[in-house]
C-alpha cells in the first residue's frame, strides 16, 4: 500500500520530516512546529498532530515491511532484572545477528510461559526447525 498524500497543502518531503521529527526525537507537536519554523515553514502544531496520527502507522508498517526477514540461527537469554525494587525474569530471543525477535518479562520463573514464546517465534518466524522436539527438550532440561 502505498501512501498517498493527495490534497495536502505541503509537499511529501515536508510531511515526511515532520512526521520523523516528531517520532525520531520524542517532541511535541510544538517543538515540531518550532523547528520547521525555523526553516521558514509556516505549520501548526495541529497540522503536525493529524499528520502524525494520518501518516505514522503507514510509515511504521512500511519500516516493518522493509525489514530484512530475521536468520534462521537464534537463541534464548533469560535472566533476572530489578525493576522497582522486584527481581522479574527477563526472556529474550536472539537472532545471530543481535537483532531482538521477541522478549518476555515475568516476575517467576515459568517453564510453560517460556515454551510458549518459543512456539510463537517458529510460528510466526516460520523458521526451519529439523527437530523442534529437541529443541523443547533441551529449553525444558535449562529451565529445571
Amino acid at each position: 500500500m502505498t501512501v498517498s498524500f493527495a490534497r495536502h497543502q505541503f509537499p511529501p518531503v515536508i510531511i515526511r520530516h515532520a512526521v520523523w521529527l516528531y517520532v525520531r526525537f520524542t517532541l511535541s507537536y510544538r517543538d515540531v512546529e518550532d523547528l520547521l519554523a525555523e526553516r521558514g515553514l509556516d505549520v501548526s502544531y495541529e497540522t503536525v498532530r493529524r499528520w502524525v496520527l494520518k501518516f505514522g502507522p503507514l510509515f511504521a508498517r512500511e519500516l516493518r515491511r522493509r525489514r530484512p526477514r530475521p536468520t534462521s540461527r537464534w537463541h534464548l537469554d533469560e535472566m533476572a532484572v530489578m525493576i522497582a525494587g522486584t527481581q522479574f525474569w527477563l526472556w529474550r530471543a536472539v537472532d545471530d545477528e543481535g537483532e531482538v525477535l521477541d522478549l518476555l518479562v515475568q516476575r517467576r520463573r515459568d517453564k510453560a510461559a517460556a515454551v510458549k514464546l518459543m512456539r510463537k517465534l517458529l510460528v510466526t518466524l516460520r523458521l526451519n526447525v529439523r527437530h523442534p522436539i529437541q529443541c523443547f527438550q533441551r529449553l525444558c532440561f535449562l529451565l529445571i
